[in-house]
């Protein structure tokens, strides 16, 4: 596979697992009842979130880091590369972490779709930063069409030297040449 395509695979896998996974680890993965007399149930809903609140945040990391590959370029990209791989192995182990023991209740099957979705999506990411680890050196960086160019130098003007201007109106000269 040549290296645009790996390059855009990548993005978009990293892109993919991230927003799984955000979106998994908010989902509910369990709702608890508890009957009162005379009253209706009361019900308690818990996220992946209200479980392991660090998978969001490791989440959001992989996501802002797949919109970094974009403006990185040789070991920086290795290196992010390497980050992704680390959070999406912390997203997928916090969304087994946070179904172990964990009682779906009243939640059915979205008590164990939700986490195997989220560990899914940490997956991907794993996959998406090792990939970025192993061949990111060689995708191609950011174009420079609209980075500021250095200003030319200045070139010494006949004119602010007086004696050289007359020298060369005396000539016949434009001394604005």
């Amino acid at each position: 596979m040549n290296n645009r395509r790996t390059y855009v695979l990548t993005l978009l896998a990293a892109l993919a697992g991230s927003a799984l996974a955000l979106y998994a680890i908010t989902r509910t993965w369990s709702i608890q009842l508890t009957p009162r007399t005379g009253l209706s149930d009361l019900r308690e809903a818990h996220t992946g979130t209200d479980r392991e609140p660090w998978v969001t945040g490791l989440a959001v990391v992989a996501l802002a880091g797949t919109g970094a590959l974009l403006a990185t370029a040789g070991w920086v990209r290795r290196a992010l590369g390497a980050l992704l791989a680390l959070a999406g192995a912390g997203v997928a182990a916090g969304a087994i972490l946070g179904r172990a023991g964990l009682d779906p209740g009243s939640a059915g099957a979205a008590g164990t779709i939700w986490p195997i979705a989220c560990a899914i999506g940490g997956v991907i990411i794993v996959l998406g930063g090792l990939t970025a680890f192993t061949q990111g050196h060689r995708w191609p960086g950011m174009s420079a069409r609209y980075d500021r160019k250095p200003a030319a130098p200045e070139r010494p003007s006949v004119a602010a030297d007086n004696r050289a201007a007359w020298d060369a109106l005396d000539r016949g000269d434009d001394p604005t040449d």
